[in-house]
Order: structure tokens, then sequence, then C-alpha cells
């Protein structure tokens, strides 16, 4: 994987170059077997650490800024999600705990909402050895987020619930979603986009990406799209979704169009927003920045930054190969530049070689936005 070498002892800055061999860091596939099996005993042996029935057993939705962590799995000399996690429940309930994540994400990869799960024992601190009943799920939750905000508060939890002790957050999953930034533009990128999103200086051609995406979605041999390093036995993926939609850039801040449509909109209470009114405001907001001048020409109205298009690429799937996502992106990206055509991503994919894709997207513009359960 590739670390942040700000987290991480002796390591390198990462490259958008085609991905080289490396260890493997991100979900495991759905078509694995015999050696996903053994993996899979094991973990699930190894997280059923205690038959105590006072024992119970968190499922923990967390976010995270990526590019503050060298990767999610615990590494020795490094950064990770996992560590600063289990240091906080340490600290909570008085004792170690192991955490167990249900994806992987490498250094610089963000989370607006990933799940691990932890077994807790909350054994008394006025009486040692004591079991006493479990923690509230919302006790959990606001502890944890004390003892993190008091590290770097680069990590948070959002979610706690309770859940069976045999509930594995990884292998229980039914779908994972996943994001990608693209901000286009000419204009340097903004301090306040730094590390959240791929800048692009040219412009985008959205529908070309979205006839691109046509072809990548469902059942293939992705194997263009598979890093060197995946340990995946087998190439197959089913992608159930696979878009590009553009969106307003953030952080959005109403322009005076904005406000004047939106203080229209309040005086008619019959008037009800629809999607060709967000498409013309999400265009009309690179227009209103503008001014025109005593000689009548049209320019940008002084102090005003000049706004990028933001882009997001959606990815939905069960599972995925390794560095599949940011491989996809890295082609979709040369569609709307027009360095590659429509034609071109059907020849990359019926090549299954990852020398024929194009170089991945960059990790700092990827987010893994949700893991879907069928919760008890």
């Amino acid at each position: 994987m590739a670390e942040n070498p700000k987290h991480c002892l002796n390591s390198a800055p990462e490259s958008t170059q085609r991905p080289s061999k490396i260890a493997k860091t991100q979900d495991y596939g759905d078509e694995e077997e015999e050696k996903e099996e053994e993996i899979r005993q094991q973990e699930q042996e190894e997280s059923s650490m205690s038959k105590n029935p006072q024992t119970q057993r968190y499922l923990v939705a967390i976010e995270y800024i990526g590019t503050c962590f060298s990767g999610s799995q615990q590494q020795p000399s490094c950064r990770t999600v996992v560590g600063v996690l289990e240091d906080a429940f340490h600290k909570f309930i008085g004792q170690p705990v192991s955490i167990f994540c249900s994806s992987r994400t490498d250094a610089g990869v963000h989370a607006l909402s990933n799940v691990c799960h932890v077994d807790v024992e909350r054994i008394s601190k006025r009486k040692p050895g004591e079991v006493l009943p479990p923690h509230d799920p919302a006790v959990v939750r606001r502890a944890v987020n004390h003892f993190l905000q008091k590290n770097e508060g680069d990590i948070s939890v959002i979610d706690v619930r309770s859940v069976p002790n045999d509930f594995h957050s990884r292998y229980k999953a039914l779908e994972r979603t996943y994001f990608y930034r693209l901000l286009s533009g000419p204009e340097p990128l903004s301090v306040i986009e730094k590390d959240r999103a791929w800048h692009v200086p040219e412009e985008l051609d959205l529908h070309a990406m979205q006839e691109a995406c046509k072809i990548l979605v469902g059942r293939h041999d992705f194997s263009s799209f598979r890093a060197a390093g995946c340990q995946a036995n087998s190439p197959i993926r089913t992608l159930d979704e696979l878009n590009v939609t553009e969106v307003p850039s953030t952080p959005y801040f109403p322009s005076i169009v904005d406000r004047k449509v939106d203080h229209l909109n309040r005086e008619d209470p019959h008037v009800c927003s629809n999607k060709a009114e967000v498409n013309l405001s999400i265009s009309s907001s690179f227009d209103s920045d503008k001014v025109v001048g005593s000689n009548g020409e049209t320019n940008f109205e002084f102090g005003i930054r000049r706004r990028h298009r933001c882009y997001v690429v959606t990815a939905r799937a069960r599972s995925f190969l390794y560095h599949q996502v940011r491989l996809l992106v890295g082609v979709l990206k040369c569609v709307g530049t027009g360095e590659l055509t429509v034609p071109d991503v059907e020849r990359i994919l019926n090549a299954k070689t990852v020398k024929a894709a194009k170089p991945m997207a960059p990790a700092y513009g990827l987010y893994l936005g949700h893991v879907k359960y069928d919760l008890p």
C-alpha cells in the first residue's frame, strides 16, 4: 500500500502512475474461495475472543480524513485508522481491544462512513474483575469521540449499534459505495480543497464520461482495472452502479443569483425545485461572479475566487478489486478530456491487462461513502 510519508516512517510519496506490485489493502472479493475461507475462519476466531455473556459486540461507523493516516489497517511505526480507534477504545474501557474493518482503505483515501466491529467487556473500575452490563451504544459513541477529539480530531464515530456476537462487519456487508471527486478548471485548486479532490485543469465532457460508464457497469472480467498486487482469485466483479454527476463544488456558498432564486421561491409557496432548476443553479453559479465593466467587457469580480466544476464518480458493488475504483476513474477522466474515446474504454476492458489502462487516479479524491447491511 502506498503510505503517507507524514504518518509513516521510511515511506515514499504516492504516485498516480500505473500500480506496481504492492501488498493488498482493499476488500477481498466475493468470488474468492479456499484462501478466502481460511482467512475468514482465522479472523472470525480472532474476533470472537470472549465467550462471556456480558461481552457486547458493537458495529461502529466512522468517518476520517484519509490523508492523515497511513491507511486503515495496523502497520508498525505508522499512524493508522484502526490503531487510533483501538487506542481510544482502550482509554475508554481500560483494556485493549481488537477492531475489524469492513473495508480496508489506502493512505489518502477518505471515509464518509467506514464500518468496523469491536467486542467490549465492561469491567468495573471500582471493583476490578466485576463484569457490568454493556454500555448503551450512545454512551460508546460519546466516550470514544471524546478521546478521539483529544487526539488529532481527524477521525470521528458517527454511529454505533449493538449486534450479535457472530455479526462480522466485513462478511455481512451487502455492498459498498465509493465516491470520487474531480474539480475541473484552469484555476489553481483552493487551499480549502487541498487533498480533498483531484484537480483536472482541462474541461471534462460529462456526456462522454457517462457513456463510458455504460460500458463498464455490470458483470465483467475487470483484469484491466486490477492492480498487480491484487490477491483476489478471480477478476470477475459485478459493478452495480457507475455514473458521473455534476454537483456544486464544496464548500458551496450561494451566489447572488442563487439567493435571488431562493427569495422568489419563498415568496411563492407553490414553486418547487426540480432537476432542471438544480442544473440551472449549478450553471449559473459559474457566471454569477462576472460583472460587466464600463467598457462593456465581462470580467470576474475582484476578490472572488473562480469556481471549478465539480464532478462525482459513484461506484457501487458488493466488493472491489485492489485499486479498481481509482483505475476506473483514471480512464473516465481521460474520456472526459478527450484523450480516450468511448470505444477505447471497451478496448481497454477487453484487453484484460492493467497495462492497457491509464494511470490511476490519486488516492485523495476517493471517499468510502457507505457500507450496506441487513441489520438484525
